[in-house]
């Protein structure tokens, strides 16, 4: 594995992390799906969650499954790693940026 790689499977980490500090329930599932092996239930799982996020405008169905199934399907999809962990990180910063201005509208 080379130095591009192993920075592309910790900027993926980084994200794993990241959603489990915002919903630490989702620890346990998540460290389980991450666990080698499990490739064989990762891979629908993450379809599933792709699909749903899609779908977001039905009830129970939402569009945080959308990253959350695509961060699993780069996990065993490499050339979508660089990809996957680089959207991850501007939709994170493009929400932070929108909600500082969400919330400063709302001050006024």
């Amino acid at each position: 594995m080379g130095d591009e790689e192993k920075r592309n499977v910790r900027r993926i980490e980084r994200q794993f992390r990241w959603i489990e500090a915002l919903a630490p329930a989702m620890r346990a599932p998540l460290s389980a799906l991450r666990a080698r092996g499990w490739g064989i239930v990762r891979v629908p799982i993450a379809i599933f969650l792709i699909l749903g996020g899609v779908f977001a405008f039905l009830p129970v169905l939402g569009l945080w499954m959308l990253p959350l199934g695509l961060l699993l399907l780069a996990l065993d999809l490499p050339f979508l790693r660089p990809w996957i962990g680089g959207a991850i990180i501007r939709l994170r910063r493009r929400g932070a940026i929108w909600l500082r201005w969400w919330r400063r509208k709302r001050a006024t």
